[in-house]
């Protein structure tokens, strides 16, 4: 089976979020959809190991706040590829508290929704919540990112969390070069791309770039990245 064929389903970027009593949590979530309009239903599929899937599951409410085209990686990254219970995610980001009293993130957002859970499926690795969306608001009409774009444009990779994760999916495709992959999230540096939102400039060498340079979507130090 070509699981890339999965690729071919459209995909969003989003940050989930929600709470355990007085405690936050959030994380990148590429499966959120719509399942009525009247009355307005959402779902989002989360992993049973993150911490907002344990969230979720006590509190029975969350939010969902739709990424900009033009997110920086290391956003996407700090709610993607760090967990909650090692660092404060929401620590130095702007977000508010509304009806469900779960976080609604608003930086780099184009939108947010806030959902009371009324249904869920246990699907083995993941669970799908389903519910009610009680409150919405577009914030902004910049252009929302696709999974797509952030695969082919920012170049981003995907947690192994992810529903839509597939083992090796990188290292296959990018080697050669003088490309090198972070070790810690995937990531590939390509000389001939650079890192612009990092202060490297395209035409780069891996070898030229300062040694305190970090993995722009996991924050891992340059030591951590081997030649692909």
């Amino acid at each position: 089976m070509d699981a890339k064929a999965l690729y071919k389903i459209g995909y969003g970027l989003y940050v989930v979020t929600s709470r355990k009593g007085e405690k936050l949590n959030g994380q990148i979530a590429n499966t959120v959809f719509q399942i009525t309009s009247e009355p307005p239903t959402v779902a989002v599929s989360i992993n049973k190991s993150n911490l907002t899937w344990e969230y979720i599951k006590e509190s029975r409410v969350f939010a969902v706040s739709v990424l900009r085209q033009d997110t920086p990686l290391d956003f996407i990254g700090r709610f993607g590829f760090k967990s909650g219970r090692d660092i404060d995610k929401l620590e130095g980001i702007n977000y508010k508290i509304d009806q469900t009293k779960a976080p609604i993130v608003t930086d780099n957002a184009v939108s947010y929704l806030e959902v009371e859970v009324t249904n869920e499926m246990d699907m083995g690795t993941h669970t799908i919540f389903a519910g009610r969306v009680v409150d919405a608001e577009v914030l902004t009409d910049e252009v929302c990112m696709t999974y797509d774009y952030y695969h082919q444009i920012k170049r981003g990779v995907t947690p192994k969390t992810a529903p839509s994760y597939v083992a090796e999916e990188k290292k296959a495709e990018a080697s050669g070069s003088g490309k090198y992959q972070c070790t810690v999230c995937g990531w590939v540096y390509d000389p001939e791309l650079g890192d612009p939102d990092g202060g490297i400039a395209p035409g780069t060498p891996f070898e030229e770039i300062p040694d305190d340079w970090v993995c722009p979507v996991c924050g891992a130090a340059k030591s951590k990245f081997e030649k692909i």
